[in-house]
C-alpha cells in the first residue's frame, strides 16, 4: 500500500494584517527563541552517552523536527499571501474582513461570524476560512439578503442581520 495522497486543494492566499502579523511574530518566536533552546537542550541530551535508549534526545529530535517543519511552511507561506488592507467602498455588501451577523432561518439562531484567511481561522473567535462553504456561500450578500449555504448538515438557508468591517 503506497503512501501516496491527492495534493489538498490550495488555500485562497489572503490574509488580514493582524494575521500576517501573527504569522510573521510566529516564525521569528520560532526561529530566534524556541529553536536556540530545543538545540541546547538536544545537545546536552546527546552529551549523555546512548542514543538509542535516550528517551529526552528522542523528544528533542522529534521536537525540533516539527520546529523546523513549521519554520519551514511560514517561511513559504508568508511571502506568498496577499495583505488585504482597508474596507470595501459598498460597507453593506459582505467581503473578506467582513464581520457578519447571520440568523439561522429555519432555527432563528444567531450567529456571530467574522471571514479571513485559511491561515488565520479560529472557530472560537467565530474566525471562519473564505474558503468555507458557508463564507462562500455569503460572499457579495447584501444586509437583509437570504441564501443557502451547503453544510455538513445539509443545505441551510441564513438572513444577513449585520455587516460590520
Amino acid at each position: 500500500m503506497s503512501r501516496w495522497r491527492p495534493p489538498s486543494p490550495t488555500s485562497t492566499a489572503i490574509i488580514t494584517r493582524e494575521g500576517f502579523e501573527r504569522l510573521k511574530a510566529e516564525l521569528d518566536h520560532l526561529w530566534h527563541t524556541l529553536r536556540p533552546e530545543v538545540v541546547k537542550a538536544l545537545a546536552a541530551a546527546a552529551a549523555e552517552g546512548d542514543r538509542s535508549e535516550n528517551a529526552e534526545y528522542t523528544y528533542r529530535k522529534k521536537q525540533l523536527g516539527e520546529i523546523d517543519r513549521r519554520a519551514r511552511y511560514l517561511s513559504k507561506r508568508i511571502p506568498s499571501l496577499k495583505v488585504a488592507e482597508g474596507a470595501p467602498a459598498d460597507r453593506e455588501r459582505v467581503y473578506f474582513g467582513a464581520r457578519i451577523e447571520l440568523e439561522n432561518v429555519t432555527t432563528g439562531d444567531s450567529l456571530l461570524y467574522r471571514i479571513v484567511g485559511p491561515d488565520e481561522t479560529d472557530a472560537k473567535l467565530g474566525w471562519i476560512s473564505i474558503d468555507s462553504p458557508l463564507a462562500r456561500a455569503a460572499l457579495k450578500k447584501r444586509l437583509d439578503d437570504e441564501f443557502e449555504a451547503e453544510l455538513p448538515g445539509g443545505p441551510t438557508r441564513f438572513v444577513i442581520v449585520a455587516v460590520d468591517y
